[in-house]
C-alpha cells in the first residue's frame, strides 16, 4: 500500500462477521409503560396542567359549599352537588385532554418527544391513556366531595340524607365525561395548537348545538336527523342518565363516530405526517 490509497473499512458483516466482529443489534422499542408514566408526569410539569389539576379539586370544593349555602333545604341532594360540580368538570377535563396533545407544539417539545419514541401513534396512543386515566381519577375525586358534601349539608340541616343517582347512572355521567374529553382531545390531535383547540371547543359544545336546534325548529327534515349529527344531544342524555334504548345507544355511537372517530383518524393521519420543529 503506497500513501496514495485509502484504507476504507466497512462495518462487520451482520451474516458473515464473527460473534466479536457481529454489528451492535438494534435497541428494543421503549416500553408502551415507560412511554405512559411519562405522559401523565408531563401532564402536571407545565403550570397550566398543574393548576388545571388542582382546579379539579377546588371548583368541586366551591361547587359544594355553594349548594349548602345557597340551595334552598328540599335541594340538599346528591343530585344537586353532582350537578353542581359536573358543570366545570365538563370544561375543565376537555382543556385537559387539549393541552396534553397540544403542548408538543406549543412548548416546541415534540422534536425531543419523537425522537426518543419514533412511534408518534405510540405517542398519541400514551396520551390518551394518560389523559383518560386523569379523567377518571378527577370523577372520583368529584364524586367523593359531593358525596361528602351530601353528608355535611344534610348534617347541617338535621335531615336526612338523600341519594337519588342510581348506580345505573354513574357509568353515564362518567361516559358523557369521558365523551367531552375525547372531543378535546380529538381537536387538540387535529389542530395541534393550544388556542385554536380551545376556542373550537366552545364553538363545538356552545355555539353548534344552539345552531342545530334551530335548524331542528325551521326545518321538519332536520327534527329527526338531529339526534344522529348533534353530540351535545346524546352527552346530556348520558348525563341525565336516558340513554337506555338501543336507539338512543346508536346515536351515542353515530354521534361519536361523526366527532371523534373520523376526525380523529384523519388528524392522526396527518400528525404522523407533520414536520416537527
Amino acid at each position: 500500500m503506497n500513501s496514495s490509497t485509502v484504507d476504507v473499512r466497512t462495518a462487520p458483516d451482520p451474516v458473515t462477521a464473527t460473534p466479536g466482529e457481529r454489528a451492535r443489534s438494534v435497541p428494543a422499542p421503549t416500553p408502551f409503560r415507560r412511554v405512559l408514566n411519562v405522559e401523565l408526569r408531563k401532564m402536571f410539569d407545565t403550570r397550566s396542567g398543574y393548576w388545571l389539576m388542582v382546579s379539579i379539586v377546588g371548583l368541586s370544593i366551591l361547587a359544594t359549599a355553594a349548594v349548602i349555602v345557597f340551595a334552598p333545604d328540599d335541594e340538599i341532594t346528591y343530585e344537586s352537588f353532582a350537578t353542581a360540580i359536573g358543570f366545570p368538570m365538563s370544561i375543565i377535563l376537555p382543556m385537559i385532554a387539549i393541552l396534553a396533545v397540544t403542548s408538543e407544539w406549543s412548548q416546541r417539545s415534540g422534536l425531543t418527544t419523537f425522537t426518543l419514541v419514533p412511534s408518534r401513534g405510540r405517542v398519541i396512543g400514551a396520551k390518551a391513556t394518560a389523559t383518560f386515566l386523569v379523567g377518571l381519577v378527577s370523577m372520583v375525586v368529584a364524586f367523593a366531595v359531593g358525596a361528602l358534601g351530601n353528608l355535611v349539608g344534610s348534617a347541617l340541616l338535621g335531615a336526612d340524607t338523600v341519594w337519588n343517582i342510581s348506580f345505573e347512572t354513574v357509568p353515564q355521567i362518567v361516559l358523557g365525561n369521558l365523551v367531552g374529553m375525547a372531543i378535546g382531545f380529538t381537536l387538540g390531535v387535529v389542530l395541534r395548537n393550544s388556542p385554536a383547540a380551545i376556542v373550537g371547543y366552545f364553538v363545538v359544545s356552545l355555539v353548534l348545538p344552539g345552531i342545530l336546534l334551530l335548524l331542528a325548529q325551521v326545518r321538519d327534515w332536520f327534527e329527526d336527523l338531529q339526534p344522529w349529527i348533534d353530540w351535545n344531544y346524546t352527552q346530556v342524555n348520558l348525563f341525565d342518565g336516558a340513554t337506555d334504548t338501543a336507539r338512543e345507544w346508536a346515536m351515542l355511537g353515530t354521534t361519536s363516530a361523526i366527532w371523534i372517530v373520523f376526525p380523529l383518524i384523519v388528524g392522526v393521519w396527518f400528525l404522523r405526517r407533520s414536520e416537527v420543529k
